[in-house]
């Protein structure tokens, strides 16, 4: 049986330079819109992928089930889908089930089956633990225990899309502009330490986490040692995937408000933190000596996205790109401007970010009064 990691790899596991494209854009005032655009904007940069990962992640996608988790799942086996199955109808209460429509294209060879699934926990078999607790676990049994079906989204009212190709392929045979939602992200990949395979392609998720990353994550073993002490098993193979469980980590399970997730992946130097005013110190120190281990080394910008929320972070000093823009309600975030002119033109304001400071994007937070829809949370410098 071939291995589902080895689809359409013509470099296996050879190293190769990493460049990646990521770009995201959120209508903050929730006006859902197709995916017709951020394909066009990712496909700008195609220079910087390979077509060995492209995909995307989108939210305010599924209205009619927006209080049903909503699971992908891509199959290598008809056995390996009537054993997840089986094992979702027993766990779950089954309120939906189709196959996600895609086209034929010439790029996009020997592809997975790729199903959706929308669930509501079944409160016998979860007992005591909260429904995303229950939910977490059991995408964690179907990756590790049933051969050859990967679940890699988990979310409500949102959705991933990836693949091994360029990222335009991808959201040309997953017909992405036939689906609409308020906040797209989306990456192409250029694989660095790993194999390009369908599961290994960008965005990674966890309920409606997902996360986009241009760079190299040096820390990823400790990051991964750290996260597996809580459950979260790595088996998507490549760095990214620590990012996503990391922040489940610490905002649901642990409790800390978003805006300090920066504080921890891109936690300042000790001499800056030296710097701050007393109380600062106290809260930066005890965030460093507690998630030390979760601190992400090497080169970075991320874009990581949940329900209502879009954020930029770059590493410290920003050995990856990453520039923002707003346009009226919209933000826009990506590796290069080009690939957002590309869309929108006319833009209101465009800036670099301060490395290790996040720009932040919400549907609930409005910036600048009296505008309903500007909700840009950033440290700016104007070009």
């Amino acid at each position: 049986m071939q291995d589902l990691r080895k689809i359409q790899n013509p470099y296996n596991s050879d190293k190769v330079i990493d460049a990646c494209s990521i770009f995201g854009m959120m209508d903050t005032s929730g006006q859902r819109f197709s995916g017709a655009a951020i394909i066009k904007a990712i496909g700008n940069m195609r220079v910087r992928g390979n077509g060995l990962g492209g995909g995307f992640a989108v939210y305010g996608l599924y209205p009619d089930y927006a209080e049903y988790y909503a699971m992908h799942v891509m199959y290598l086996s008809r056995e390996g889908k009537t054993e997840t199955e089986a094992f979702l109808k027993e766990k779950f209460h089954l309120v939906d089930a189709d196959e996600i429509k895609t086209r034929p294209l010439a790029a996009i060879k020997d592809p997975p089956l790729v199903w959706r699934y929308f669930l509501k926990v079944n409160r016998y078999q979860a007992g005591i633990q909260a429904d995303d607790d229950f939910v977490v676990d059991r995408v964690m049994d179907i990756n590790i225990k049933i051969r050859d079906s990967f679940v890699f989204s988990s979310g409500k009212d949102m959705g991933v899309f990836k693949g091994v190709g360029y990222p335009e392929e991808i959201g040309q045979y997953f017909r992405l502009e036939e689906y609409e939602g308020y906040l797209w992200t989306s990456h192409g990949r250029y694989p660095t330490n790993s194999r390009g395979w369908w599961g290994g392609a960008h965005p990674f998720n966890i309920l409606d986490w997902t996360v986009v990353h241009n760079g190299e994550i040096s820390s990823y073993g400790i990051n991964r040692r750290y996260l597996e002490q809580y459950g979260y098993i790595c088996t998507m193979e490549t760095d990214t995937e620590v990012i996503a469980y990391a922040i489940d980590l610490l905002v649901r399970k642990h409790g800390l408000p978003v805006d300090t997730i920066s504080q921890v992946f891109a936690a300042p130097f000790w001499d800056d933190i030296d710097r701050k005013p007393p109380v600062e110190q106290e809260l930066l120190r005890a965030l460093r000596q507690t998630y030390g281990s979760l601190l992400l080394n090497g080169p970075f910008t991320l874009i990581i996205a949940h329900a209502g929320e879009m954020i930029g972070l770059t590493d410290r000093i920003r050995l990856r790109p990453l520039t923002a823009a707003t346009k009226g309600k919209v933000l826009f975030l990506s590796s290069e401007e080009a690939a957002i002119r590309t869309i929108s033109p006319q833009l209101e304001s465009v800036w670099i970010p301060v490395g290790g400071e996040p720009i932040a994007g919400s549907l609930k937070i409005p910036l600048n009064p009296p505008s309903p829809v500007s909700v840009v949370a950033a440290y700016k410098m104007d070009r």
